[in-house]
């Protein structure tokens, strides 16, 4: 979404701090923008993964007096450069005073030059998965997260491309059609081993 008055809302009631102590979580009080990304158009519309997301920002602010004032959905790739999402609730954050609060470190990026840019604006990031992080040790913490994010995800590249390209020497045909050469395969297979 963007920060219109549909993007903008009340929360529900915080939990009391009865509930926020038992659970060993700070409350928080405040101004909050939320960010949430997800990769595909079909997440997008179907709230797979959003739901999750906003249900890790509401548990993280437990108790407390805060108030979401805006939330902002990507739906593309972390893998790209320009956030145009990111980039309306980094302004949002600045303009109310808010902090940014998001679901998960890898739901933002994982790219180390990316965060760091980030931890760079001057915007207090709070992450649900995350204890709170400040200062130089946070920045520490956040970074070497980052770099392991951006490692495993490099890796999966890798072992893909080398999945592929093993399956292609083997012969298989891969691509949208190649799922109506592999569907029938698997499915012949599944019926010989039962």
């Amino acid at each position: 979404g963007t920060a219109d008055k549909d993007s903008q809302f009340s929360p529900p009631v915080s939990p009391s701090s009865q509930q926020c102590a038992s659970q060993k979580m700070p409350a928080h009080s405040g101004k909050f923008v939320s960010y949430y990304r997800v990769s595909t158009d079909r997440q997008g519309r179907s709230g797979l993964g959003l739901d999750a997301q906003k249900e890790a920002v509401q548990q993280r602010l437990n108790g407390g007096r805060w108030q979401l004032i805006a939330e902002f959905v990507e739906i593309e790739s972390g893998k790209r450069a320009k956030h145009p999402q990111l980039d309306a609730a980094l302004a949002a954050c600045k303009k109310h005073k808010a902090k940014l609060v998001v679901a998960k470190l890898d739901r933002l990026s994982r790219n180390v030059s990316f965060l760091l840019k980030l931890i760079d604006s001057g915007v207090e990031v709070l992450f649900a998965d995350l204890p709170e992080l400040n200062g130089a040790m946070g920045r520490f913490m956040l970074t070497t997260m980052a770099s392991v994010a951006e490692l495993e995800a490099g890796l999966i590249s890798e072992r893909t491309k080398a999945a592929l390209k093993a399956a292609k020497a083997r012969g298989v045909k891969l691509g949208r059609h190649g799922a109506e050469v592999l569907a029938p395969r698997f499915k012949a297979e599944a019926r010989q081993r039962a």
